[in-house]
């Protein structure tokens, strides 16, 4: 299982310690969102890039710290441009307004230091 945990973090960019330990304490569980991740993150209509720049914006959105950072090193991973993210950020803050945008935009600067 170490490979998919490998590729877990390469899609979402940092794997969850409660995820790592869900492995050995639910193992069904953690296949099926192993499963569900590999799907959702793989190249369809839109690339493993714009999903991402996608996440980070939800992510934002919702102000979780966690899945910002998260998401965003994922992004760098992918090599997405910080330029990229925060064309992205503008979108949250078209539908989710400037608390969104300052969120996302802190973390990303924190991020790309």
């Amino acid at each position: 299982m170490c490979d998919e945990m490998d590729k877990l973090g390469k899609n979402i960019g940092k794997v969850p310690v409660i995820f790592k330990e869900l492995e050995k304490t639910d193992p069904l569980m953690h296949e099926k969102i192993l499963a569900i991740d590999n799907l959702v993150w793989s190249d369809g209509a839109l690339t493993r890039q714009q999903k991402k720049i996608i996440a980070i914006a939800i992510a934002a959105s919702l102000r979780d710290e966690h899945a910002v950072y998260a998401q965003i090193a994922g992004a760098k991973n992918l090599g997405i441009k910080k330029e990229e993210i925060e064309e992205g950020l503008r979108v949250a803050f078209l539908l989710a307004g400037m608390p969104a945008y300052v969120y996302g935009k802190t973390k990303l600067e924190e991020a790309y230091k």
